[in-house]
């Protein structure tokens, strides 16, 4: 008991150090466990949040995926129901819910045909500048109200994705992925091309000129596709119709769209004719039907906060399922 009563000078000043050490130490060591601990903590944290997105990931990509092949599906059954393709059949109608009730859990997606839009495909034909489907362009842009300058180089941008031939060469506008040149396009010298195929239309961003809203605005209207195409008279906007029908005004051609979205569709190619009143001369170089081959996919589903969006380009022809060209997943 004396001993406990001793003053704190009368202890040698090593054991003083020795215990003043130790007590240093293990606050040391409980700080070095903690910061571990804390560390550990964070780590199990991240791992669990990764594995949660890629769970999300996963389930949001499958049900995209469920949906392209529910939107293959309405394809092939409207086209055995019907050689024409419309606005009214099973395919143009969304799948999921609205994107504006914004659930938790949602998925949402549509088909949109491009073949009611003008392809910039059309521009060349078996390597060479096709110059009535250029004054087409050009008159559509006048009336999207897109300049001429940027008009021109969109053209220029197009001839240069593409392999070109240096004098003119005939034939059929090609119906397959086949290049679409016949044999005596052999015989001339081709021009590489000089700058990377378009895919679509957001391949263009950065050009000067095209902003964000320009782009939609240009979406709406116009496409790109592998092949030469034709324009679906149910599902082009009168705008389109305007510039590749020959003597169509604007005006008259949304009388035409009004008349056909309220379920006057056309039937056949000789209706697109006498309803339009394409003179006689020019009814036969029209490239306008009622079918449509090409369709572009684009779905959106969501899980626990987490988005995943996927476009994908269709093909569809002679009365079997639609095959991918391509598609792309992002976030």
């Amino acid at each position: 008991m004396a001993a406990l009563n001793m003053p704190l000078s009368t202890y040698p000043s090593s054991a003083i150090r020795q215990g003043g050490s130790a007590i240093i130490g293990a606050l040391l060591t409980v700080a070095l466990v903690a910061v571990i601990a804390a560390g550990m903590l964070t780590r199990q944290s991240v791992m669990i949040r990764t594995v949660e997105a890629e769970q999300s990931r996963i389930q949001n990509s499958a049900a995209l995926m469920a949906g392209l092949e529910a939107s293959r599906m309405l394809l092939w059954d409207s086209l055995r129901k019907s050689r024409a393709t419309h606005p009214g059949q099973a395919w143009a109608q969304p799948i999921g819910q609205s994107p504006s009730d914004q659930p938790e859990e949602d998925f949402y997606a549509r088909l949109e045909d491009q073949q009611g839009k003008f392809n910039l495909r059309n521009l060349l034909r078996n390597g060479q500048l096709e110059i009535g489907q250029l004054r087409s362009f050009e008159r559509l842009c006048q009336m999207i109200s897109i300049s001429d300058v940027l008009c021109q180089s969109i053209s220029q941008r197009v001839l240069g994705s593409y392999t070109r031939f240096s004098t003119s060469v005939t034939g059929a506008v090609s119906g397959t992925f086949a290049s679409g040149r016949d044999s005596s396009s052999a015989m001339h010298k081709p021009i590489p091309a000089s700058l990377v195929t378009l895919r679509s239309l957001d391949d263009l961003q950065g050009m000067h000129g095209l902003s964000d809203q320009v782009l939609e605005r240009l979406k709406r209207h116009v496409c790109i596709l592998p092949v030469n195409t034709w324009v679906n008279s149910n599902t082009a906007s009168a705008e389109v119709l305007a510039a590749v029908v020959p003597g169509l005004s604007l005006p008259s051609a949304q009388m035409v769209v009004a008349e056909r979205d309220r379920g006057q569709w056309f039937a056949y190619r000789l209706e697109i004719i006498a309803r339009m009143q394409v003179p006689t001369q020019a009814a036969d170089a029209l490239e306008i039907d009622v079918v449509s081959e090409w369709f572009v996919f684009r779905g959106k589903a969501r899980r626990d906060g987490r988005q995943v969006s996927m476009e994908a380009l269709l093909y569809r022809r002679d009365h079997s399922v639609p095959h991918v060209v391509w598609s792309r997943i992002g976030v």
